[in-house]
């Protein structure tokens, strides 16, 4: 049983990835998450938790791989195909939003953002929440991945601030009071520049 893939990413499509070990072509089957991620990130090597099965075609076994960012994601992709009516495909095609967010919605009875899953109609919705609420709630405390396009967070901001406010010869204490007030005044800023922008719009 294969646990999990390390190795260099040769191809990257929204359903499937190519990673290369050692000279041998594994080809994965992918979510619509992992693949925002992969493809945002542009990365050269790769490493995903493998679920491995057999899909039987004409009396013969056929193994698949399915490829996670996390071991969690995993065992939550094989709690949803525990729930009858969906198997690996279809909940493939249903995990285009993060495996958080669908937790979430299980444990909340959440009906109408579940059937805007792909190929989860309101019958479906139901048997889900059904079989697997009060059971996914840890699940819903994944912290998704970022990719180099998701804003930055607020420590960030803050440390970038202070670095520049450091070198325009403020000091320890006066950056710290000066972060703090716009902190406070304006919690909801998410870039460095509109930071340093406010600091000195509220020192005039």
């Amino acid at each position: 049983m294969i646990y999990k893939l390390k190795g260099k990413l040769v191809q990257c499509e929204e359903n499937t990835v190519i990673l290369e070990l050692t000279g041998i072509f594994y080809k994965i089957n992918i979510p619509k998450t992992v693949y925002d991620f992969l493809s945002n990130e542009k990365l050269e090597n790769v490493e995903l938790i493998i679920y491995h099965y057999l899909n039987i075609d004409k009396n013969r076994g056929i193994p698949v791989l399915v490829g996670f960012l996390e071991e969690l994601e995993r065992d939550f992709f094989e709690k949803f195909i525990s729930v009858s009516g969906i198997g690996p495909k279809a909940a493939l095609r249903a995990f285009d939003k993060p495996v958080s967010t669908i937790a979430r919605a299980i444990e909340e009875g959440d009906m109408s953002f579940l059937q805007s899953l792909a190929g989860v109609g309101k019958q479906k919705a139901k048997q889900i929440i059904a079989h697997l609420q009060g059971k996914v709630g840890r699940f819903a405390l994944i912290r998704e991945k970022e990719d180099k396009h998701s804003e930055p967070s607020k420590n960030i901001i803050v440390e970038e601030s202070m670095k520049i406010l450091k070198r325009l010869q403020y000091n320890t204490k006066e950056s710290e009071v000066m972060i703090k007030k716009v902190l406070t005044s304006n919690p909801q800023i998410n870039s460095v520049e509109d930071f340093l922008n406010e600091i000195y719009r509220q020192r005039i």
